[in-house]
């Protein structure tokens, strides 16, 4: 009751924090506003902060650095640390600041970053990917903090730069020795659990064609013509790649493992045979594959199209650009349990449980940090990057709730 009394009382001024988090436009590369807000925050409520800009070799080098850029000076990323009496069990409170851009104006009801609220809901880019779940994340270190229990085991608050482009704040906050025994991530799964991520991976493929005028096209061969077996060889592959996927954690999705054809790019001139087409897309990575085996298929599929021409002249690919690693945890992982627990406890009903059908951060934490992590946030999913994106705030007050007793437990809480 003590947590729930506390959560109740802090509502306005929690509200009111996550609106300035909102209003701060913090596209990537425009961070340093937002992570000064919650470096203050962290400090406020009394935890340690390391706030850095990540530019050391090691990072920037890193075979899992992943980023469009590599100047990150108005881009730090942030870590608040409660450390435990010891003797307990750490864990991982991550959560991206950086938000996508709102894309065309004219869509949006409200300004994009106004923080508006009507009919129990806030509105702004990033509130529901994912500032409505950091917010759950702070309310409960917060929460434990106001009402004076120890925790034997550390806690730490990852607010980090670069998740939308492939987790390159995440990966500086591990190659800076943040991490633990276990993680929480709340991106917007609708208050599903999802023990398992999915990866994904950034394709280019090129195609070639011989040019010729329009008029006697039966000289030329047509780049555009011959991307068409190239794009059934994809469909292909996603269908044969799905039909192997058994987890029941994907029965509700209906292609597990996408594969997206994203942009199309090809031809100079309408009376000219086109000599080259650019295709680009994501490929969807499960979770116990790995990059190289995901990479290695597609490859295979694409070298082994029947088609005499691109027998002669191959397409070539590229990966380019974000990649997301896959993570996945055992179901019966001890904090799943407890997740499971609370969320019952206080939702009154049990949680569903499924896997993830886009990347997160998760998967760096899982696989490079060692953190195995849970995602499992109050955002709404169909709603992440679109316009008008909106959040529930009961939803959000019900996660920090969840996550209060969660970190409680899982950290060998004492005073409550």
């Amino acid at each position: 009751m003590k947590i729930k009394q506390w959560i109740e009382e802090n509502k306005t001024e929690a509200i009111e924090f996550l609106q300035k988090l909102v209003q701060e436009d913090s596209v990537q590369g425009n961070e340093e506003g937002v992570q000064m807000l919650v470096k203050e925050h962290l400090e406020k409520i009394g935890l340690e902060t390391d706030y850095w800009i990540p530019e050391d070799d090691a990072f920037l080098n890193h075979p899992y650095f992943c980023s469009t850029r590599k100047d990150f000076s108005r881009s730090p990323n942030l870590v608040g640390i409660w450390r435990g009496t010891g003797g307990g069990k750490s864990i991982v409170l991550n959560g991206h600041i950086d938000v996508v851009p709102p894309g065309d104006l004219n869509q949006w009801e409200a300004e994009p970053y106004s923080g508006h609220i009507e009919d129990g809901k806030m509105y702004g880019r990033g509130v529901t990917d994912m500032k409505g779940g950091n917010l759950a994340l702070l309310l409960a270190v917060q929460c434990l903090k106001d009402l004076g229990v120890t925790l034997k085991g550390d806690v730490l608050f990852h607010s980090v730069i670069e998740e939308e482009s492939g987790g390159a704040g995440t990966l500086a906050a591990i190659l800076r020795g943040y991490t633990a025994d276990a993680a929480l991530v709340p991106e917007p799964t609708n208050m599903k659990i999802f023990p398992k991520q999915q990866g994904s991976i950034w394709f280019r493929l090129k195609i070639n064609g011989l040019s010729a005028h329009g008029g006697t096209r039966y000289e030329g061969v047509s780049s555009i013509e011959k991307s068409i077996p190239v794009i059934q060889a994809i469909q292909k592959l996603e269908r044969e790649r799905n039909k192997r996927v058994e987890d029941p954690l994907y029965r509700n999705t209906p292609i597990p493992l996408p594969i997206n054809i994203g942009k199309i790019e090809g031809g100079s001139w309408p009376s000219s045979v086109p000599d080259e087409v650019l295709i680009e897309g994501r490929i969807g990575v499960g979770p116990q594959e790995t990059l190289e085996e995901v990479k290695a298929e597609f490859e295979q599929a694409i070298a082994y199209i029947e088609d005499q021409w691109l027998q002669k002249h191959p397409v070539q690919v590229e990966w380019f650009g974000a990649r997301w690693l896959p993570g996945s945890i055992e179901v019966e992982h001890p904090l799943m349990g407890i997740l499971q627990k609370h969320y019952k406890d206080v939702v009154g009903k049990e949680p569903e449980i499924e896997a993830s059908p886009w990347g997160t951060d998760g998967g760096l934490l899982t696989q490079v940090g060692k953190t195995p992590s849970i995602v499992f946030g109050p955002g709404v999913t169909s709603y992440a990057h679109y316009p008008n994106e909106y959040i529930e705030l009961q939803k959000v007050f019900q996660t920090a709730e969840i996550f209060t007793h969660v970190i409680y437990e899982w950290c060998e809480g004492e005073g409550l």
